[in-house]
Protein backbone atom coordinates (compact mmCIF):
# COMPACT_ATOMS: atom_id res chain seq x y z
CA UNK A 1 0.00 0.00 0.00
CA UNK A 2 1.78 3.27 -1.12
CA UNK A 3 -0.05 6.91 -0.42
CA UNK A 4 -0.17 9.58 -2.82
CA UNK A 5 -1.22 13.18 -2.33
CA UNK A 6 -3.46 14.22 -5.26
CA UNK A 7 -5.28 17.39 -5.55
CA UNK A 8 -5.09 18.22 -2.13
CA UNK A 9 -6.27 14.80 -0.73
CA UNK A 10 -3.78 11.71 0.59
CA UNK A 11 -4.77 8.50 -0.79
CA UNK A 12 -3.93 5.20 -0.27
CA UNK A 13 -3.20 2.87 -3.51
CA UNK A 14 -2.91 -0.62 -3.96
CA UNK A 15 -0.22 -0.99 -6.55
CA UNK A 16 3.09 -2.19 -7.19
CA UNK A 17 5.54 0.74 -6.98
CA UNK A 18 7.00 0.60 -10.32
CA UNK A 19 3.40 0.81 -11.61
CA UNK A 20 3.17 4.26 -14.02
CA UNK A 21 1.36 6.94 -12.03
CA UNK A 22 -0.95 7.62 -15.11
CA UNK A 23 -2.57 3.95 -14.44
CA UNK A 24 -2.75 4.74 -11.29
CA UNK A 25 -4.75 8.18 -11.62
CA UNK A 26 -7.35 6.56 -14.06
CA UNK A 27 -7.88 2.65 -12.91
CA UNK A 28 -7.69 3.71 -9.01
CA UNK A 29 -8.50 6.89 -8.31
CA UNK A 30 -11.08 7.46 -11.22
CA UNK A 31 -8.94 10.69 -12.31
CA UNK A 32 -9.13 10.13 -16.37
CA UNK A 33 -8.29 13.80 -17.43
CA UNK A 34 -4.42 12.64 -17.87
CA UNK A 35 -4.93 10.71 -21.39
CA UNK A 36 -2.85 7.39 -22.43
CA UNK A 37 -1.18 8.53 -25.70
CA UNK A 38 2.21 6.74 -26.44
CA UNK A 39 3.31 5.45 -22.98
CA UNK A 40 6.48 6.51 -23.60
CA UNK A 41 6.63 10.19 -22.58
CA UNK A 42 6.40 11.31 -26.04
CA UNK A 43 2.89 13.23 -26.90
CA UNK A 44 2.01 14.81 -23.29
CA UNK A 45 -1.55 13.84 -22.97
CA UNK A 46 -0.60 11.95 -19.88
CA UNK A 47 0.81 15.58 -18.38
CA UNK A 48 0.39 16.48 -14.57
CA UNK A 49 2.29 18.49 -12.36
CA UNK A 50 4.20 17.23 -9.90
CA UNK A 51 5.31 19.78 -7.09
CA UNK A 52 5.13 22.70 -9.37
CA UNK A 53 7.01 20.77 -12.95
CA UNK A 54 4.98 19.49 -15.62
CA UNK A 55 5.70 15.63 -16.07
CA UNK A 56 4.62 12.17 -18.30
CA UNK A 57 2.57 10.40 -15.80
CA UNK A 58 2.85 7.65 -18.05
CA UNK A 59 6.31 7.30 -17.18
CA UNK A 60 7.00 8.08 -14.05
CA UNK A 61 6.25 5.62 -11.11
CA UNK A 62 4.74 5.90 -8.14
CA UNK A 63 7.66 5.02 -5.85
CA UNK A 64 9.29 8.14 -6.76
CA UNK A 65 6.40 10.48 -5.83
CA UNK A 66 6.17 9.55 -2.08
CA UNK A 67 5.24 12.62 -0.69
CA UNK A 68 5.01 14.63 -3.44
CA UNK A 69 2.11 17.06 -4.31
CA UNK A 70 0.53 15.69 -7.25
CA UNK A 71 -1.60 17.62 -9.47
CA UNK A 72 -4.08 17.05 -12.35
CA UNK A 73 -6.71 18.75 -14.23
CA UNK A 74 -9.61 17.73 -11.77
CA UNK A 75 -7.96 19.78 -9.15
CA UNK A 76 -7.75 22.87 -11.41
CA UNK A 77 -11.55 23.27 -10.57
CA UNK A 78 -14.83 21.65 -11.60
CA UNK A 79 -17.46 21.74 -14.18
CA UNK A 80 -19.69 24.29 -11.76
CA UNK A 81 -16.71 26.02 -10.82
CA UNK A 82 -13.62 26.01 -13.61
CA UNK A 83 -10.35 27.21 -12.39
CA UNK A 84 -9.00 30.24 -14.12
CA UNK A 85 -6.31 27.73 -16.65
CA UNK A 86 -10.30 25.65 -17.71
CA UNK A 87 -12.01 28.81 -18.10
CA UNK A 88 -9.36 30.27 -20.41
CA UNK A 89 -9.27 26.77 -22.61
CA UNK A 90 -13.27 26.95 -22.39
CA UNK A 91 -13.51 30.63 -23.37
CA UNK A 92 -11.29 30.18 -26.28
CA UNK A 93 -12.72 27.36 -27.63
CA UNK A 94 -9.49 25.75 -27.58
CA UNK A 95 -10.03 22.59 -27.83
CA UNK A 96 -11.07 20.28 -30.76
CA UNK A 97 -10.94 16.81 -29.96
CA UNK A 98 -9.86 17.26 -26.35
CA UNK A 99 -7.39 14.55 -26.74
CA UNK A 100 -4.14 16.33 -25.62
CA UNK A 101 -6.00 19.57 -24.39
CA UNK A 102 -5.71 18.56 -20.12
CA UNK A 103 -2.07 17.78 -20.79
CA UNK A 104 -1.72 21.12 -22.46
CA UNK A 105 -3.69 22.96 -19.79
CA UNK A 106 -1.34 21.61 -16.95
CA UNK A 107 2.00 21.83 -18.80
CA UNK A 108 0.66 25.75 -18.99
CA UNK A 109 -0.44 26.06 -15.59
CA UNK A 110 3.02 24.51 -14.24
CA UNK A 111 4.37 27.19 -16.50
CA UNK A 112 2.41 30.29 -15.05
CA UNK A 113 2.90 29.22 -11.39
CA UNK A 114 6.24 29.69 -11.82
CA UNK A 115 6.33 33.03 -14.39
CA UNK A 116 2.61 34.52 -15.30
CA UNK A 117 4.65 37.45 -17.08
CA UNK A 118 5.41 34.71 -20.54
CA UNK A 119 6.01 35.60 -24.17
CA UNK A 120 4.22 33.59 -26.52
CA UNK A 121 7.33 32.27 -27.51
CA UNK A 122 7.85 31.07 -23.82
CA UNK A 123 4.67 29.70 -24.08
CA UNK A 124 5.04 28.14 -27.56
CA UNK A 125 8.76 26.51 -26.21
CA UNK A 126 6.52 24.66 -23.20
CA UNK A 127 3.82 23.78 -24.99
CA UNK A 128 5.43 21.70 -27.99
CA UNK A 129 6.08 19.00 -25.69
CA UNK A 130 2.63 18.19 -26.21
CA UNK A 131 1.55 17.11 -29.41
CA UNK A 132 -1.54 18.36 -31.22
CA UNK A 133 -2.86 17.34 -34.32
CA UNK A 134 -6.77 19.08 -33.99
CA UNK A 135 -5.12 22.73 -35.68
CA UNK A 136 -6.49 24.36 -32.64
CA UNK A 137 -2.69 26.03 -31.81
CA UNK A 138 -3.80 29.35 -32.07
CA UNK A 139 -6.80 29.32 -30.36
CA UNK A 140 -4.91 27.25 -27.53
CA UNK A 141 -2.33 29.96 -27.02
CA UNK A 142 -4.83 32.75 -27.05
CA UNK A 143 -6.34 30.40 -24.14
CA UNK A 144 -2.73 30.44 -22.27
CA UNK A 145 -2.86 34.34 -22.24
CA UNK A 146 -6.48 34.66 -21.16
CA UNK A 147 -5.38 32.36 -18.61
CA UNK A 148 -2.79 34.48 -17.40
CA UNK A 149 -5.38 37.19 -16.74
CA UNK A 150 -7.85 35.18 -15.27
CA UNK A 151 -5.56 34.49 -12.75
CA UNK A 152 -4.31 37.82 -12.01
CA UNK A 153 -8.00 38.38 -11.30
CA UNK A 154 -8.19 35.21 -9.02
CA UNK A 155 -5.23 36.53 -7.47
CA UNK A 156 -5.36 40.40 -7.18
CA UNK A 157 -1.26 41.87 -6.34
CA UNK A 158 -1.04 42.94 -2.48
CA UNK A 159 -0.54 46.65 -1.91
Amino acid sequence: MMELKVNGRVHSVDAAPDTPLLYVLRDDLQLNAAKYGCGLGQCGACTVIVDGEAVFSCVIPILLLQGKEITTVEGLGSIDQPGPMQRAFIEEQAAQCGYCIPGMMMRAQALLQKNPLVSDEEIRRTLEQNLCRCGTHMRILRAVRRAVQLMQVATPART
